[in-house]
């Protein structure tokens, strides 16, 4: 009897790790297609990313229905409970990290018809593969439980945060220089912001893969380094 509760919870775990993955598959694909979509400002690349979101939310609620019922058939203990709380914590990570390339891919159909400045959008790009190998390694130390691997992820968000810091001065500078650079540059300044968010919920999975691993919680004070919301915008031209 042992044995055969013992196999069918290892097969509830596993059910909610392929879920994981599926929604992380997903959240990879409209990271990338919402940020080709700026680039060549497809709009039909963009509404298929906005549609695509149905399927994440709808495995978020699959996820929390699985964990629920695993909790009141299994009632497990210690390391198999943290199993089933860091599934519920990461697939709702990823939920918002769909939700964010979302907002990425409703900015393109503002910015179809506005005057592009191919430097911005380049750093921008940077920033989303930054994003994106970030995702990549902490979900993998997730699938290997590698705690060592999800507190390097943890540690390297101040690259993202970087990178955010130096497009938000780089737009200030093209929107002063010229008035018809100013829609353009705020909203790739709110793509950057959503890809930044991309990277800070990426480092809260990286939390949860430590509290799964080792039962314990990282610093409260993550290394950050993102200063846009501090940086006093300069007044622009009328």
């Amino acid at each position: 009897m042992v044995e055969h509760t013992t196999r069918a919870f290892d097969t509830d775990l596993q059910t909610l790790a392929l879920k994981i993955a599926e929604m992380s598959r997903l959240d990879e694909a409209q990271i990338r297609q919402s940020i080709e979509a700026v680039v060549t400002r497809d709009i039909a690349l963009a509404k298929s990313v906005i549609a695509a979101h149905d399927r994440v939310d709808s495995l978020q609620r699959e996820i929390e229905e699985k964990a629920i019922v695993t909790i009141a058939r299994r009632q497990p203990m210690a390391i198999d409970l943290r199993d089933i709380v860091g599934a519920l914590r990461i697939c709702n990570d990823l939920e918002k990290i769909g939700d964010l390339a979302e907002n990425v891919a409703k900015e393109v159909i503002i910015l179809v018809d506005a005057f592009v400045i191919d430097e911005v959008v380049l750093q921008l790009q940077r920033m989303a593969r930054l994003v994106l190998h970030q995702l990549a390694r902490v979900l993998a130390s997730y699938e290997t439980r590698d705690a060592a691997e999800a507190l390097a992820v943890w540690r390297n968000d101040l690259e993202i945060d970087s990178l955010n810091n130096s497009l938000f001065r780089e737009c200030l500078t093209y929107m002063l220089e010229n008035p018809r650079n100013i829609t353009f540059c705020t909203h790739l300044l709110f793509c950057a912001k959503n890809i930044e968010r991309m990277g800070d919920h990426t480092t809260n999975i990286a939390e949860t893969v430590c509290y799964i691993v080792e039962g314990r919680t990282l610093p409260d004070e993550r290394p950050k380094m993102d200063l846009t919301s501090s940086l006093e915008a300069p007044t622009l031209p009328a």
